[in-house]
């Protein structure tokens, strides 16, 4: 018999959910069969903790006296710009933010010791932070330099934003050339040296809501140690991706954009992190719960390691020039064994994100759930699904010659739109 999510909600305000992670749910089914399993579960926990670069925060610092402008001016928090084009004092830091003074890799390999995810946690932790804005002085808001510090009880609000985060399935990571290099998933060793991937597999969020059935714009989530939202779908979102008979995508498919109050959350599950060679971001925690409405919500939840296959990408070459080539598909349960097999080599695995954190958000999220302190929500709207036509856009040079993009040589070559009349 179908569920909904209000009489889940019931039952776990009155200390009657039956609430299982990912990981459990599987064994259980197994043991009592899919339809009593079905039955008798209301909730599966899942989750994922993993650098995630589409991370950010934004807050609004506060008016100083007398008033200053930083909107269109030029703000760091500890030495780490942020954006303010938005208005006199909100600011946007991104966790790939860098100092301006930071080497990055005019020494090679760049160490990246601090960036914007770093000062997230740092916020995030209850340390003060230095902030220096300078601005160019307006009628209304005179001031045109403030240094001063501040701290996440001394500022009015700040919101985790991330644009793109909890990626349904990705690559694993090799190196064929003759020399080490520095990439987002780590350093690859030459000459299929290592291989590098980043996912909790059978205990990601989008893994056991494949098709997006239960997940939508306005599910509470556990983020960052504290409770959050997903804001709508993730950029880079694409649904189309090829998959499995069970649904299960073969390469980089869904995302999901999240929000929550940064006030509420813990460094714990918000860490600054360097990648030597490549860039600073922040390290997420997310955990989505799973209403088991019916049999078929259940069947998606009993996805293992070894349904998931992943593919195996060159860094070197393939994936820098955009080339389409895949060097073989691996399960995760071969690549959490320690080694897989390419091109003849038996090569040693490794995992930038941890299965042991995503474990620990899964049972966080069941027992959050259990005591009655988390309620689940209905979407107020789907996720676009594998039938709503999105393609996976790339960049494409159209150079414009001398004179700009409003050149009529290069308007020529510009996209126009039908006219309509909205009178």
């Amino acid at each position: 018999m179908a569920k909904t999510i209000a009489e889940i909600n019931e039952k776990i305000k009155k200390g009657r959910a039956v609430v299982v992670t990912a990981e459990e749910v599987i064994s259980i089914a197994k043991r009592k069969g899919v339809a009593a399993a079905a039955k008798e579960i209301d909730v599966v926990t899942t989750g994922t903790f993993g650098p995630m670069c589409s991370s950010s925060a934004y807050m609004n610092l506060g008016h100083c006296n007398p008033r200053m402008k930083m909107g269109g001016g030029k703000v760091t928090l500890n030495d780490v710009p942020a954006y303010t084009g938005v208005a006199a004092v909100d600011i946007i830091l991104g966790a790939t933010a860098m100092p301006d003074d930071d080497p990055k890799n005019r020494i090679y390999p760049g160490e990246f010791n601090y960036g914007g995810g770093h000062v997230i946690e740092e916020l995030v932790a209850g340390k003060d932070v230095r902030l220096v804005a300078t601005a160019y002085g307006t009628d209304c808001y005179p001031r045109k330099k403030i240094e001063t510090l501040i701290n996440i009880k001394t500022i009015n609000e700040a919101v985790l934003f991330n644009m793109r985060n909890a990626y349904q399935n990705y690559n694993v990571a090799v190196n064929l050339s003759n020399r080490m290099i520095y990439t987002y998933m780590g350093v690859l060793k030459p000459r299929l040296g290592n291989a590098n991937f980043c996912s909790a597999g059978q205990l990601s969020p989008l893994m056991n809501d494949p098709l997006y059935k239960t997940i939508g714009i306005g599910s509470r989530i556990f983020l960052g140690g504290g409770v959050g939202y997903v804001a709508w779908n993730g950029t880079q979102h694409n649904p189309s991706a090829p998959r499995t008979e069970k649904g299960v995508p073969t390469r980089g498919a869904g995302t999901l954009a999240v929000i929550g109050d940064l006030k509420q959350m813990r460094p714990k599950w918000l860490v600054g992190t360097s990648f030597l060679g490549y860039g600073a971001t922040l390290t997420v925690g997310i955990g989505v719960p799973i209403p088991i409405l019916d049999e078929e919500i259940l069947k998606y939840t009993l996805v293992t390691d070894a349904d998931i296959l992943a593919p195996v990408v060159d860094y070197s070459d393939a994936y820098p020039n955009r080339k389409p080539d895949v060097l073989a598909e691996v399960s995760y349960a071969q690549l959490k064994s320690g080694n897989i097999t390419v091109s003849g080599k038996e090569i040693p695995t490794a995992s930038i994100s941890s299965y042991p954190g995503a474990l620990e958000i899964a049972n966080m999220l069941k027992d959050w759930i259990k005591k009655g302190s988390f309620l689940l929500t209905d979407p107020v709207a789907t996720l676009p699904g594998v039938g709503a036509g999105i393609k996976f856009k790339t960049l494409e040079e159209r150079p414009c010659p001398e004179g700009g993009p409003n050149h009529e040589s290069c308007q020529e070559n510009s996209i126009t739109f039908p006219s309509k009349d909205y009178r």
